[in-house]
């Protein structure tokens, strides 16, 4: 195998709400780097407000076709304290 890194042509935006108001969604969206690390890196992160000062987390993750991790991610995303769901909104490659 060659040791060049892999290259990262997929963009993917997940949505991640909280379980609460109060939920550090920075906090979050650095776990959620951590997380990536061995699949790609968080390009960008967007907080948007749902309702009664809730507000969503929209990743986009940059990722390496070949090495995959969407799954992954989304399903450790999903078993992080303070996430209530995680959905994959978008998925391109780039």
């Amino acid at each position: 195998m060659s040791d060049k890194p892999a290259k990262l042509n997929v963009a993917a935006t997940i949505r991640v709400l909280p379980d609460a108001v109060e939920t550090d969604l920075d906090a979050i969206t650095k776990k959620i780097a951590e997380i990536t690390a061995p699949y790609g890196r968080v390009h960008s992160s967007e907080k948007k407000p749902i309702a009664f000062g809730l507000k969503s987390l929209d990743v986009v993750l940059l990722l390496a076709d070949k090495k995959g991790g969407i799954d992954e991610i989304t399903e450790k995303v999903k078993e992080m304290p303070g996430v209530s769901e995680v959905d994959v909104i978008d998925v391109n490659l780039v």
